[in-house]
């Protein structure tokens, strides 16, 4: 039974249209579970459509950890193992306030539902391996970011005190400056304070521009990777059947 539900339920591949169609199903139900969410007034289809949908999500999750052990081969131990993995984790947090298991205060965790349609996404996926590739660099990046941020936020602050109320408010214009997003709300008023405020904001084109072109160029990478993986197996099939009908054909001879 559970490998039947196993095969049922795991990933699809090109070939399998069960598959294809639990995960289509599965996608459109996480996309309704988040609907009520779209809406201020409360209609009773949306407790209906709440009810519906949380059920069917929550056999999704138990259907996914009885049989977790079939997907990663390790035994028994998988099942403990299960309910700490990411995206279980993602699935279980998005439930409680459905189940009732939290207050409704934190209904915005039914948001995380949206990781349920995520999952299935070949593009996403691609994105999280380039953050898993370059996670050194970008962390680098990072350090440099915010390191420059609260240097940049400590000279401002210091010469222009009367600009600013307290230090939080020199951080958070220095992160709008480094964004180059610059609200207007918070801005220098003094000649050395602009000219802080210009070489910060330089600083951050070249900031914003270096994690985006190293996340392109590995996001490009997976999507070769995978191409090349897919020519791969699509030419070892072909000489599978070329040596299958050169095998038959030596049958028929003899």
């Amino acid at each position: 039974m559970r490998q039947v539900i196993y095969d049922v339920i795991k990933q699809s591949n090109s070939n399998d249209r069960t598959n294809k169609l639990y995960d289509y199903f599965i996608c459109i139900v996480a996309f309704f579970s988040i609907i009520p969410l779209m809406s201020k007034r409360d209609f009773e289809i949306f407790h209906v459509m709440d009810t519906v949908t949380v059920y069917i999500l929550f056999a999704d999750y138990v259907f996914r950890w009885m049989t977790y052990d079939l997907r990663i081969k390790k035994g028994n131990m998988s099942f403990l193992l299960y309910p700490f993995m990411p995206y279980s984790l993602l699935d279980l947090l998005s439930l409680l306030p459905s189940l009732g298991l939290v207050s409704q205060s934190f209904r915005v965790l039914r948001m995380l539902r949206i990781f349920k349609i995520l999952r299935y996404s070949k593009s996403f996926n691609y994105i999280l391996h380039a953050f898993e590739k370059e996670k050194n660099t970008l962390s680098s990046v990072l350090i440099l970011a915010l390191g420059y941020i609260f240097v940049s936020a400590l000279i401002m602050f210091s010469y222009e005190p009367e600009t600013f109320s307290d230090f939080f408010a020199a951080l958070y214009w220095a992160t709008t400056a480094l964004t180059t997003v610059g609200y207007g709300d918070v801005y220098p008023k003094t000649d050395i304070g602009r000219l802080i405020s210009m070489i910060s904001s330089l600083f951050g084109i070249a900031v914003i521009a270096l994690p985006a072109g190293i996340i392109t160029a590995s996001f490009v990478d997976e999507i070769n990777m995978e191409k090349e993986a897919a020519a791969e197996a699509d030419e070892g099939s072909k000489i599978d059947r070329i040596i299958e009908k050169r095998m038959e054909a030596d049958d028929d001879e003899q």
